[in-house]
């Protein structure tokens, strides 16, 4: 059977469990830096080593998440955190920074080294970088449709890795890695786990050119529904998917388990159904069998309730059916809305009666939503009338509630979960040897699935079904034989503890491919009976007393003498030591492993600009024009903006701009979002190649880590821009190895960092001088939400209009939407850093860049005439003009949390 993994999340020791008990493979964790959910719990070095040993003693596999970006002066330490966390039993570790992924690649190649979707990989040119970096794993961005992901697994399957996709929980509006929304309003960086999550909060779209509210279906035109893929799950399987993730290391230990059950249970059938289909006949023909997609899933109402009972803005498939529209979108509601119940029915003496079909218990929490705002109750003793209608006293806030109010249950007390770091038990089996005048022996070894199913379900059929309607049994006539012509539903009718016990046995034998490890110890030579003889029952009673151990006798054999006299206290010694001794052979080779020492690198040449220069970004033939005759050195245009009919004018397009096309010596902006043309993708719905503006020996700027790799494989000149974060000599060094020139820094350094960054740089490096910075790219067009949208996006009238969206403070943050329908947020502040130009000189930056995104002609003139007068004046005398009013200097002063 093919192995597809569940990847569980944990912020606490309390979700590990959760994670393990329901069925997870494998779980993902952080500790307290340089992880993208710094607001977790989390995990110390101690308490991943424990945490290490509880999951590996159950078979399961620990992911640590180093997937934030390192700042200067963090890299020895975030080096020494792998360093340490691999001692300590980590099995792989989640990475966004491409410097600290290509370090560990050298320094510590026996580490599994997974691409974070943080990376933003989305296309096979991405998967090329990500095996030139050394990963074992990437996770592919959100944003892919299904038939998109199966053309990036077959790719990273020939380059020896496999692909992790999310499957349940929260989604990004912006494809990940490239949001900085949260870091330029208030400063918390989501590249730095800090995310405060503006998405969720509510904001208007307006039309500057009528200066007035556009239609929506809701306030919160940035939050998107959560993903659930349940149902999807035999198709991600089939699309050669190795890792299914759920998101929420914010999440409850309730949250955890429920969600990982029923993936757990979903995933079980969809690869029994896949193990069904894969048979052929002698000379390869297809045996007929039904494809896993015919098959039942398995999955009840039950289950789906249980996932929106966790946690659900409402659940969506998303980009991976091909959606991208406004049903993806929670605009009415970004937080947890709960399970739907029903409309109250009448409200009378103080309380609501409500009629629903699902069962409430005492300690569930209700929320009434009211046409005056929401109220919640906590529910008490259950009680009904005569109809059979919930009883719902009313009190505070949901005095408010009114007939045809609609009920929801935001948390369910039945689905509260009891943590036991004891939990879930190792199924093991036993044998014990007493014959008189030998030592006691005994023996401990993990039991297999079929020595799990012979030991806690009957023998011919599956609890819930009808007698005899489903065979459940292997056949027993071997010791240990393993299930065999199961049902491709049955695991789907076990009880979750058992399908738990299952998967321990099933991961920890893959585990031991060569036989599972034995657990021997022994005691004294056996004497005969004095006096009372020891009774079978009696050795078998005190062998199985586990209830203080992790572990759990599903099968005993007891081979003894008569009239054996033996103290029971040496039982249980040999018995402790027995488990002893096979706890220690299931984790070698995990505890404490031995650190390779780490070899200097060979330094880099540093790079040594002649000059410095100023550029400009422009996304029209007019600006470019303008920015020409106003001095800039360099000129650089979006590809989607060389297309004809797609030059935009502060943000809207203008086709009279194009008239007397861009001058010579233009430099291409590779997009941050470049998919393969194929299934569902934009690019395949709107034919054209941004890659036809390269030519070998030309330069271009590469905006992803794809770009990087693809620019270098076609020998262009390379720029990086910021959208690849470039924030320590690690990274520096490793988009050189690529063959980058010059680094666009990323716009969350500070003027310190960038002069340590600059100290025999092996790149020049450059700066956004003046202009808007970007905060977001989204796959969801803003746009949609004032109405049906036919997706044609080369005649959108709305484009023809710039716009905006206004928080609740008044700030306006302008939206541009691309050619291929992507939106653009951009800040509602201008960046000018021209001032701090002296500053900036003797930090080492050498490239100065407008972006004149949502300028004219006439201000894009003023603006590169402003950049190249401050370079000039520093340069001259070292003096700094002065600053623009109502601007903003972004980080360079304040820095990221």
């Amino acid at each position: 059977m093919r192995k597809v993994e569940l990847l569980a999340p944990a912020g606490n020791e309390a979700a590990l469990h959760a994670a393990v008990a329901g069925g997870a493979d494998a779980v993902y964790l952080g500790l307290g830096s340089f992880n993208a959910r710094r607001g977790a719990d989390n995990f110390t070095i101690d308490t991943l080593r424990s945490a290490c040993e509880y999951a590996h003693m159950r078979g399961v596999s620990i992911y640590v998440t180093m997937n934030t970006v390192i700042l200067p002066g963090e890299v020895a330490e975030a080096l020494e955190c792998v360093r340490q966390a691999y001692r300590a039993g980590a099995d792989g570790f989640i990475v966004q920074d491409i410097g600290l992924a290509a370090e560990i690649t050298r320094t510590l190649p026996e580490a599994s080294l997974h691409l974070s979707t943080q990376m933003n990989t989305h296309n096979l040119a991405g998967v090329r970088a990500a095996a030139r970096l050394g990963a074992e794993r990437i996770t592919l961005a959100r944003e892919l449709s299904l038939p998109e992901v199966a053309l990036l697994c077959a790719a990273a399957e020939e380059e020896g890795m496999e692909v992790e996709v999310f499957a349940h929980g929260a989604l990004c509006v912006c494809y990940s890695g490239q949001c900085f929304m949260s870091s330029m309003i208030g400063g918390r960086s989501a590249n730095r786990g800090m995310c405060a999550q503006a998405c969720r909060l509510p904001y208007e779209l307006k039309n500057a050119a009528l200066q007035k509210e556009l239609p929506s279906p809701g306030d919160h035109l940035l939050s998107p529904q959560d993903l659930c893929t349940v149902d999807m799950v035999p198709q991600l399987v089939e699309a050669g998917v190795a890792s299914l993730k759920i998101e929420g290391r914010m999440k409850s230990p309730e949250y955890v388990y429920a969600v990982t059950s029923v993936y757990r249970k979903a995933l079980d059938t969809a690869l029994a159904a896949c193990a069904c289909t894969s048979g052929t006949d002698s000379v390869g023909g297809d045996l007929g069998r039904p494809s896993s997609s015919e098959v039942d899933p398995a999955i009840t109402d039950a289950d789906r309730d249980r996932l929106t009972d966790a946690f659900s803005r409402g659940f969506t498939t998303a980009y991976l059916d091909g959606k991208r529209g406004n049903d993806i979108m929670s605009y009415k509601r970004p937080n947890n809305r709960g399970l739907f119940l029903g409309r109250v029915d009448e409200v009378r003496d103080s309380a609501a009666f409500l009629k629903s079909d699902h069962v409430l218990a005492e300690g569930d929490v209700l929320e009434f939503w009211t046409r005056k705002g929401n109220g919640t109750l906590t529910l008490g003793p259950v009680r009904a009338d005569k109809k059979g209608r919930y009883h719902l006293p009313l009190e505070g806030k949901t005095r408010m509630v009114k007939p045809g109010d609609r009920v929801f249950r935001v948390r369910s007390a039945e689905a509260a979960f009891e943590d036991d770091a004891r939990e879930p038990r190792v199924p093991i089996v036993g044998t014990a040897t007493l014959h008189i005048g030998e030592p006691l022996s005994i023996e401990f070894r993990v039991a297999t699935e079929g020595e799990v199913l012979a030991a806690f379900l009957p023998p011919d059929v599956v609890p819930g079904a009808d007698a005899g309607a489903l065979p459940c049994h292997p056949e027993r006539s071997a010791a240990g034989a393993e299930p065999k012509d199961l049902p491709n539903l049955v695991r789907a009718a076990l009880p979750d503890e058992l399908c738990t016990s299952l998967a321990v046995a099933r991961r920890l034998g893959d585990a031991f491919p060569d036989g599972a490890p034995l657990g021997i110890a022994e005691g004294l030579d056996v004497e005969a009976a004095r006096t009372r003889a020891v009774s079978f029952d009696d050795v078998a009673a005190h062998i199985d007393r586990l209830g203080n151990t992790p572990y759990q006798l599903v099968n005993l054999t007891i081979d003894m003498d008569d009239n054996v006299g033996i103290g029971f206290s040496q039982l249980h010694h040999a018995r402790a030591e027995a488990l002893d001794c096979l706890q220690l052979l299931i984790l070698a080779g995990t505890i404490e492993r031995p650190l390779p020492r780490v070899a200097a690198r060979e330094p880099l040449p540093a790079a040594h600009p002649a000059g410095c220069r100023v550029a400009v970004t422009v996304t029209n033939p007019a600006c470019a024009r303008a920015a020409k005759r106003a001095g800039a050195h360099i000129i650089y245009v979006p590809a989607l903006n060389y297309r004809r009919g797609e030059a935009v004018i502060a943000g809207q397009r203008n086709a009279a701009a194009e008239q007397a096309g861009y001058p010579k010596g233009c430099i291409p902006i590779m997009p941050v979002v470049d998919h393969e043309a194929t299934g569902m993708s934009r690019e395949a719905a709107v034919a054209y190649d941004v890659w036809k503006y390269v030519d070998a020996g030309k330069p271009l700027m590469a905006e992803s880590l794809a770009s990087l790799e693809r620019a270098a494989e076609e020998d262009a000149v390379i720029s990086v821009g910021a959208h690849l974060p470039v924030t320590n000599e690690l990274s520096l060094r490793t988009v050189r190895d690529f063959g980058a020139e010059r680094v666009w820094l990323s716009p969350e350094l500070t003027l310190r960092q960038i002069e340590e960054l600059s100290k025999d740089a092996p790149v020049e490096l450059g700066v956004l001088l003046i202009g808007a910075q970007e905060l977001m790219v989204t796959e969801h067009c803003m746009l949609m939400s004032q109405g049906p949208c036919d997706e044609d996006c080369a005649v959108c009238p709305r484009r023809k209009s710039p716009h905006y969206l206004r928080d609740r403070k008044g700030f306006e943050f302008p939206v541009v939407t691309d050619c291929f329908g992507r939106s653009h947020l951009y800040n509602s502040v201008e960046l000018d850093v021209a001032s701090s130009m002296p500053e900036l000189l003797a930090a080492g930056v050498s490239s100065y860049m407008v972006d004149a995104t949502l300028m004219n002609a006439e201000e894009t003139a003023h603006a590169v005439g402003r950049a190249i007068r401050a370079l000039h004046v520093a340069q001259n005398d070292g003096n700094a003009i002065a600053k623009m009013p109502n601007t903003t200097s972004g980080h360079l002063y304040r820095g990221v949390s």
